[in-house]
This record gives structure tokens, sequence and C-alpha cells, in this order.
């Protein structure tokens, strides 16, 4: 096929030999099967601002740092400058999810380089060797859909566990090769601690898996994974060999406010006496 535009570059300083096919078009990208040496994979050439029907919500941007300041500065005012260094940090936070979560043993597809906007990765292949299927493109029995269920809530947590949460989690970007689920689509990945959505997003993400795996399995729609691992990420708890029950039981029992008065006045009068002792100490 014709060389897209985009991908000219690469086969000019040798990163790929030759665009094999278009393997699919999206609402952030379009995706190519291309050849490097012996080997085939993928190459996701991200669409500009102004050509994308999905728009960047200040939901996932919250928390994402930017260490230069001149572009963070950039970045809040909305400037030209500052509009492209913010799609540049969009496409940016997809590499940086799949390379920590490919290190952290989560099923991802493997990232192999980044330039200019196109992420040459992995091509993820079913047993004959060709394009593995979505999620949504599977019929299953019921005991495949608990199977492959329970091996997603694992990733999720292993992702939780990493600090991060996928935030778009669907049917829709799982992939599904010889040896189970894969997981793809991260530019949207919201840092867990930083991100004041993440609980609201780790839990729409857990629903949706519910949901569609529920088609096959109805047990599966009253399970409350995502509020449980919620829960032990809080506390610390969560681990990637975690064992989940997927039942969870919201407390009733009310807040404490009359500890919570004693701690701030204890707090009070230690500072207060601080100072005192301060005040007694002569200075030179």
């Amino acid at each position: 096929m014709k060389t897209p535009k985009r991908l000219e570059p690469l086969i000019e300083n040798g990163l790929i030999d030759e665009v094999l096919r278009a393997l699919k078009s999206g609402k952030e990208a379009a995706v190519y099967v291309v050849r490097r040496g012996m080997e085939t994979c993928c190459a996701k050439v991200y669409k500009e601002a102004d050509q994308r029907s999905f728009r960047q919500s200040v939901l996932y941007q919250e928390g994402r740092k930017v260490r230069n300041s001149r572009r963070a500065r950039a970045m809040e005012k909305g400037s030209r400058y500052g509009r492209q260094e913010q799609e540049s940090a969009w496409q940016s936070a997809e590499v940086t999810a799949l390379y920590r979560l490919d290190a952290a043993g989560v099923r991802v597809p493997k990232p192999y380089n980044f330039i200019d906007g196109v992420l040459l990765m992995e091509l993820v292949t079913d047993a004959d060797g060709q394009p593995a299927p979505r999620l949504n493109d599977l019929e299953m029995t019921a005991e495949q859909a608990r199977t492959y269920h329970a091996f997603l809530i694992a990733q999720i947590v292993r992702m939780l566990c990493d600090g991060l949460v996928h935030g778009d989690l669907s049917e829709y970007n799982v992939l599904v090769d010889k040896d189970g689920p894969v997981i793809i689509d991260l530019p949207q990945a919201v840092d867990a601690a930083g991100n004041n959505s993440a609980r609201m997003m780790l839990e729409r993400d857990v629903t949706n898996m519910a949901a569609y795996f529920g088609r096959f399995a109805p047990e599966l729609l009253t399970t409350a994974y995502g509020k449980e691992m919620w829960t032990l990420y809080q506390s610390g708890d969560l681990l990637p060999e975690t064992r989940l029950t997927g039942f969870f039981e919201e407390s009733n029992r009310p807040a404490d406010v009359h500890s919570v008065v004693r701690e701030i006045d204890a707090a009070r009068e230690e500072n207060e006496a601080r100072k005192r002792y301060l005040e007694t100490v002569p200075t030179s």
C-alpha cells in the first residue's frame, strides 16, 4: 500500500521497512501493520487534535506532572505553543504507561519506539498469526467469561498497584490473543494518587468489565471488585497477588467526630507549648 505521509520519516530513518496495510482507524489514532526486518509490528499514528472526535478532558489530565515550568505555564494559558505541548504530553502519556505496565507484568502491547507522534509497538496476534480480535467481537461460554473476567480484574489490580488507572476500559479496548486478554489504548491513563477522579474511573472500568462479561455469566453483574480494590489500595493493603472476593459492604458506622476534635485540640496544644518553649530560649 502507499506509505502514509506520517510514516515516511520512519522509513527514511530505517525504523521500519514497509507499511503492509491499515489495521484500524479510531477516535484517537490510525493503526497500521508494518514490517521492520523480519518482524511484523504495528504503528499507531496519533491524529491531530482538530481531527479527533475524542476530546481531552481535564479529568484525565489532572495529576500529570510537567517538569519543564515553561511548558507547564504555556499549557495552563492555552497558547498555541501550550496546545502543542499539551498534545505531545497526551500522546506521551500512553507511551509512558505502556513501558511502566509492561515492566510491571501487565499484559499490554510491548512498546518499541515513539517518534514524531508515531508509536511503534508489538502487533498482538491470534493463534494463526493474524491481528487479534477485540473482546467485543467474541462469543463465549459462561465459564470462559468468568475466566477472562477474573484475569482482567487481576490486571486492573496490578495496574493500580503500579499507580495507574486505565480510565476508559471496556470490551472495545481489550484484544484477545492465544494466551488471553491484552489491554490496549492508554493515552487517558491517570495517576491513581494524583487524580481526584481516579476512584470514579477505576470503578467505571470495573463496572464496564462486569457489564460485558455479565452477558454470559450474569452473577458477575452483582460483584463489587472496584470498591473492594480501591479500599485496599487506600489502606496500603493492595498487592498484585491480593485475592479479592468481589463483595464489599459500605460502612454505616458514623464518623467519630469527638475523636477528631480531640486530635485537633491535642495538636493545637502541642503547637502552643512549642511556641512558649521557644520564647524562653535565649537568642544568640
